[in-house]
């Protein structure tokens, strides 16, 4: 029996998760680490702590299953994409706190260039709207403001990497500086036509050549990680979202995917054609496991399953995650409460960074129930606004939206987004798609599986929700959203 190491770095735990070669979990363990929030619309990571994080739950499952380092076929790697760090190559120190993916410290910066007239430049070579979201500006945020980073990075002394490349370098005992062309392709320094760093970008954003790693395929040996007792492959590489796409079998253009994570991020499979939208989404790479680039539209959704984690940390309104989930299942429906977590800023289709969350609809009868209802609601009404924009995007019809994450296990949202979008949701048997994809990508590279088709027929539906309102009603509950979101743009 083969096994397969899926590292899971997500925005708010590092997970480790061991998978057989039939795609049974069988081992997983997790650990949670810090948020920093230092100013409004900041967001940062200490990346030691993830590094720790992540090293703790590898010796975990290695412990919880029973097996050993020379028994794992291969690592895959999966990881909050855009959040940046920057590292000394020589003592292997990041040079300050990771800038997450959610932060919005260079919404200024970010306008400036679009005044000047460079977003079109932009999203033709990279297929991105130009937005803080995206690392091009945090790196040159930090080579500003960090005390002689501009100095050492010309120097050559530092190195920059999304959460995938410092996790490789630290498990390759900081050997490997390397990422694969999803994770480069959310950079904003990629151009995914060229399929290679671009000098017009570096320039632009005046980043150093010198700081970036090199790119490969999603599935190719990256090193060997030797700090388990034995040898193993680091053969998997891939950004969460692209690796949740590969996990659900969306290999055929017009096939969807949704992941109901931190934030939410729903990707369309459009294969070997690189399609613009004309409806606020982005082009990416998608999972490449040979020479043949792959790609999708995304839609992105900031506060997703974070708004439950505020609910349960700042307003304390249950003690648990699964706490809030019951609450707002308690009663039918909102009570004409609508709850918009832009807290940092709107993502697709509005691109937003100053927008701010708000509650709207409060009444007498409002209760804390119907305040978790609306929250829940809003990952939905979010999503819908995602998959909406790529059905006028896409030449094809969606006929069906797969699901993952953790807020997939929510009988309650997953029902009503089918309600709204009018057509089937679908949960897999084996939720953990993101690091199933990753487990798939390591294992085409070092021969557990010889094609994508063998891992297509490992994916099993658990349950599948359809539509239970008319189109009349989805709309006018979809109106009543977008009248909310129009007041906070």
């Amino acid at each position: 029996m083969a096994y397969l190491l899926a590292l899971d770095q997500g925005t708010s735990s590092s997970r480790s998760i061991i998978f057989d070669q039939h795609g049974n979990l069988i081992s997983t363990a997790q650990q949670e680490f810090t948020q920093l929030f230092p100013q409004a619309g900041w967001v940062e990571h200490d990346a030691m702590e993830i590094w720790h994080s992540q090293r703790a739950t590898i010796l975990q499952v290695l412990q919880q299953s029973g097996l050993k380092a020379q028994q794992i076929s291969a690592i895959g790697i999966t990881n909050q994409r855009e959040t940046t760090i920057l590292w000394n190559r020589k003592t292997g120190l990041p040079l300050g706190p990771a800038i997450v993916w959610q932060d919005r410290r260079t919404a200024r910066e970010c306008e400036n260039l679009r005044e000047q007239g460079y977003a079109k430049l932009i999203q033709e070579k990279t297929g991105l709207i130009l937005d803080p979201y995206f690392s091009a500006s945090k790196i040159a945020w930090i080579l500003q403001h960090v005390p002689e980073a501009r100095a050492q990075a010309m120097r050559g002394e530092l190195a920059f990497g999304t959460v995938d490349t410092w996790l490789a370098f630290q498990l390759s005992g900081q050997q490997l500086h390397v990422t694969d062309v999803t994770n480069a392709s959310r950079t904003m320094l990629w151009n995914i036509h060229t399929r290679a760093w671009d000098e017009e970008l570096l320039s632009l954003f005046d980043i150093p050549r010198s700081l970036l790693p090199e790119v490969y395929p999603s599935s190719y040996h990256f090193g060997d990680c030797h700090l388990f007792g034995s040898a193993i492959p680091i053969a998997g590489i891939a950004g969460d979202q692209q690796a949740a796409l590969f996990g659900q079998a969306c290999f055929s253009s017009g096939m969807a995917k949704n992941t109901y994570g931190t934030g939410c991020f729903a990707l369309l499979q459009t294969g070997v054609f690189c399609s613009y939208s004309q409806h606020g989404l982005i082009s990416t790479a998608a999972c490449q496991i040979d020479q043949h680039p792959q790609y999708a539209l995304e839609g992105s959704v900031f506060i997703g399953g974070a708004v439950v984690q505020w609910l349960r940390d700042y307003l304390h309104l249950a003690p648990s995650a699964g706490d809030i989930d019951a609450l707002a299942s308690s009663v039918p429906d909102s009570d004409g409460v609508i709850f918009v977590p832009a807290f940092t800023g709107l993502g697709a289709p509005y691109w937003d960074a100053n927008a701010r969350g708000a509650i709207l609809g409060l009444h007498r009868g409002s209760s804390s129930a119907h305040i978790a209802r609306a929250a829940i609601e809003a990952i939905a009404f979010q999503t819908a606004e995602l998959l909406m924009a790529m059905q006028k995007d896409s030449p094809t019809p969606i006929l069906e939206l797969r699901v993952d994450g953790g807020a997939a296990t929510n009988t309650t949202l997953l029902q009503f987004q089918a309600d709204l979008l009018g057509i089937p949701v679908v949960r897999p048997r084996v939720l953990e798609t993101t690091a199933l994809g990753a487990a798939y990508l390591a294992g085409l590279q070092t021969g557990v599986y010889s094609t994508p088709e063998e891992c297509s027929a490992l994916w099993q539906e658990q349950q599948r929700f359809l539509p239970q309102i008319s189109r009349t009603q989805a709309d006018y509950r979809l109106q009543i959203w977008k009248n909310a979101v129009t007041r906070l743009l």
